[in-house]
C-alpha cells in the first residue's frame, strides 16, 4: 500500500511512524512533513490545505490512501477533491468536518442526535454574550465558533477575560462549566460504522498544576487506570454512533477519525467538543500502544467496509508523551534556536522523540520552528515507568528557553 500523510507536526510524525512499522505499507510519503518524518518517509513540499496540489501529488504518487492529519485541509475540502479524483482519503469531507469547524454546528448535531453535552448559547452580539455569561455564571466557558488550532477556548472565573475573548471572536459559543476529569476518545469511522481506540488524557494548560493559558496540548498518557471500565462502550453507544447516524441522516456521512473530547462529570459523561482529526498530542501515545497494523484500518474507513465488531489489539503497558515547547509558547514562541541531545534522548531505553515544530537550519542544524517543538514519548510496563522514561529522555534535550510540564500523568502514576 502506498500512503501519503498530510501535515507537519508531532501528530503526523506519530502517524508516519505507525504506518512505517506496518508491513503492508510499501511506500510512505509526507507533505510537507518535517525533519523527523524525512527519516522514515519521502517529504514533499506543498500546502496541505491546497486541494488541487494535494490531489495532483497523490495522483502522481499513485497513492492508495491519503491520511489527513490537521483540520485545516479537511475544512478546505481536500477530502472532497481526493474522493472526486477516485483517491481513498482518511478524513471527512468539508461538510462533515464542520463538526469541528463550527462549535455551533456541533451543538446542533448533538442536540438532534441526543448526545449528552453542556448547555450552551450561540452568541453574535455583545448583548447576547453578556446575557449568556449572566445565565451560566463562573467559571465562564467561551469558545470561538470557528477553527482556532486548539486555542480558541477560554475557561476563567474572570468576567472581564471572558468578555474580552468573546469580543475578539466574530461568533462564540458560551457553555455551562463541566466538572470532572477530561478524556479523549478517538473512533475510526467509515461513514456507517465506528471502531474505538484507547482513551487518553491530555494536558491543555501551559504550566504545572494546570496553570497558565490554554495550549494545543503539553502532554498526554494512556491507559487511564481511573476511568470506568465501561467508558468506551458507553461513549460509542451514546456519543459516537448517534453523532455518526445524525451526520449520515444529513447526507454528510462521516469518514475518518471522530475525536470526542469528554468530561466525566458528576452527572455522567458529557461531550466537551468534537474534532474531525486525531488529537495532538494524544495520538502520540495511543498509536504507540496500537498493535493492530494501522494502514488496513485506515483504508477500510476510507473505502468503506470497516468491521463494526473489530476491536484493535494493544501492546501491554503504558505510554506517556511530554511536549518540549519553545520559549514564549503559547503567546509568542521563539524560532530558530538550535536543538541538541536528540541522539542521547533516543538512547534512553523505551523512549523516542517525535518532531512537532522543527526544521533544518544552516549547516544542517536542527532548530525550533514552532511553539510545540518536540514530543518525547516514554513507554514502560506501567504509567510510573513510562513517565520516568519520558522525563529521563527530556533531560537529555537542549533548547534555549524551552519549557515543559513536569506533571504529565503524575496524579495517575506518581513517581516513588
Amino acid at each position: 500500500m502506498r500512503v501519503l500523510v498530510l501535515g507537519s507536526g508531532g501528530r503526523e510524525h506519530a502517524l508516519a511512524r505507525a504506518l512505517h512499522r506496518d508491513p503492508a505499507v510499501t511506500a510512505l510519503h509526507c507533505a510537507p512533513g518535517n525533519p523527523g518524518t524525512a527519516e522514515i518517509a519521502d517529504n514533499h513540499q506543498l500546502d496541505p490545505a491546497d486541494p488541487t496540489a494535494v490531489t495532483e501529488l497523490a495522483g502522481r504518487l499513485r497513492a492508495d490512501l491519503v491520511v489527513v492529519g490537521p483540520e485545516a485541509p479537511l475544512v478546505a475540502g481536500v477530502g472532497d477533491a481526493l474522493r472526486k479524483a477516485g483517491i481513498p482519503c482518511f478524513g471527512p469531507d468539508r461538510a462533515a468536518a464542520r463538526i469541528e469547524a463550527s462549535k455551533a454546528f456541533a451543538k446542533e448535531v448533538m442536540a438532534e442526535a441526543g448526545v449528552p453535552t453542556a448547555e450552551a448559547r450561540v452568541c453574535d452580539t455583545t448583548a447576547q454574550v453578556e446575557a449568556a455569561l449572566d445565565a451560566f455564571g463562573p467559571p465562564y466557558v467561551v469558545k470561538d465558533d470557528g477553527l482556532a488550532a486548539g486555542k480558541g477556548v477560554v475557561v476563567t472565573v474572570d468576567r472581564a477575560v471572558a468578555s474580552a475573548h468573546a469580543a475578539a471572536c466574530e461568533r462564540v459559543v458560551i457553555e455551562e462549566f463541566l466538572d470532572g476529569p477530561e478524556v479523549s476518545l478517538f473512533a475510526l469511522c467509515d461513514g456507517e460504522h465506528a471502531v474505538p481506540l484507547l482513551p487518553a488524557q491530555d494536558f491543555k494548560r501551559a504550566y504545572d498544576d494546570d496553570e497558565g493559558p490554554n495550549t494545543g496540548g503539553m502532554g498526554a498518557y494512556t491507559p487511564l487506570p481511573w476511568a470506568p471500565p465501561d467508558l468506551v462502550d458507553e461513549v460509542m453507544a451514546t456519543v459516537v454512533q448517534p453523532a455518526m447516524d445524525e451526520l449520515r441522516r444529513r447526507e454528510t456521512p462521516y469518514v475518518g477519525v471522530l475525536y470526542a473530547g469528554l468530561a466525566l462529570t458528576s452527572k455522567g459523561v458529557r461531550v466537551v467538543e468534537f474534532n474531525a482529526r486525531f488529537g495532538d498530542p494524544e495520538t502520540q501515545v495511543v498509536l504507540d500502544r496500537l498493535a493492530t497494523p494501522i494502514a488496513t484500518l485506515l483504508q477500510a474507513c476510507a473505502i468503506g467496509g470497516l468491521d463494526p465488531d473489530l476491536r484493535p489489539e494493544w501492546h501491554p503497558g503504558a505510554a506517556v508523551t511530554v511536549v518540549v515547547a519553545a520559549e514564549g509558547y503559547p503567546s509568542a514562541p521563539a524560532k530558530g534556536d538550535e536543538i541538541t541531545g536528540l541522539e542521547e534522548a533516543a538512547e534512553v531505553e523505551g523512549a523516542y522523540v517525535l518532531h512537532a515544530g522543527t526544521k533544518l537550519g544552516g549547516e544542517g542544524r536542527l532548530v525550533a520552528n514552532g511553539g510545540r517543538v518536540l514530543n518525547v514519548v516514554g513507554t514502560g510496563p506501567d504509567l510510573a515507568a513510562a513517565r520516568e522514561t519520558a522525563y529521563d529522555a527530556v533531560a537529555k534535550i537542549g533548547l534555549r528557553g524551552s519549557h515543559h510540564r513536569a506533571d504529565i500523568a503524575l496524579k495517575a502514576a506518581p513517581m516513588p
